[in-house]
């Protein structure tokens, strides 16, 4: 009849249809941004200077950010057209950039020009129960951050299975759940960019002086996130 398709009229069709969805679900996905700090560059100091924070954010941050971007959309081509091979190419980048835009993201928001101090409620009562004292903990996860080699992170975690706390140290921009499994409460980065400027080679002195800018009201919200 007058209203049937020919084969490959329907393939025609299949493909520009799928190609549609496609489009339109990269269309509807919201490429990623940088986070607005809630401070201001220069509200750390004196433990981490404005420069350093200016540089951290507005470009190493930044740049993780655009990368990861250009990398999801060379991913989305690999997958539309089915290439395993450029898939498992982008990994790396995508680990690298993807961790490095999650790290940051929760960096941020762990430090405030308020911090400082020990935490409170079911943070601290948790801390005393999995290391004995909040000194202890704060010795431990400082020893660990400080013993990365070359670049990367050392982190206070939960693990939801065990119901516990732990400290971790991750190389380079490895992210902490997608790399162990525990859900990251509080980072500290130990790439020299976050510290070079003022610190140079002393990592062990800027690790002891971000205690004093550590938001413990920001890791106790994401202690009681990761028990929901």
């Amino acid at each position: 009849g007058g209203g049937a398709f020919s084969k490959g009229q329907l393939h025609h069709l299949c493909a520009a249809s799928l190609s549609q969805a496609i489009n339109q679900v990269s269309a509807s996905r919201q490429k990623h941004t940088l986070p607005d700090l809630t401070y201001d560059y220069g509200a750390l100091e004196p433990h981490i200077c404005a420069e350093i924070m200016q540089l951290h954010h507005s470009k190493h941050h930044a740049t993780y950010v655009n990368n990861l971007n250009v990398t999801e959309e060379k991913y989305k081509e690999a997958l539309a057209k089915g290439d395993v091979t450029a898939q498992v190419a982008l990994q790396p980048a995508l680990k690298f950039n993807g961790g490095g835009h999650i790290n940051h993201t929760i960096f941020w928001t762990n430090l405030s020009p308020n911090g400082g101090g020990e935490p409170q409620g079911e943070l601290m009562e948790a801390i005393k129960r999995d290391f004995g004292s909040f000194q202890t903990m704060k010795e431990k996860m400082s020893a660990a951050t400080v013993a990365v080699q070359g670049s990367g992170w050392g982190w206070l975690g939960y693990d939801k299975d065990g119901g516990r706390l732990r400290i971790a140290a991750c190389a380079n921009q490895d992210p902490l759940q997608g790399t162990t499994g525990l859900i990251p409460l509080l980072g500290i980065d130990v790439w020299e960019h976050a510290y070079y400027l003022q610190y140079k080679n002393v990592r062990p002195d800027y690790v002891k002086a971000i205690w004093n800018a550590i938001n413990w009201d920001n890791v106790s919200e994401r202690l009681q996130a990761a028990k929901m």
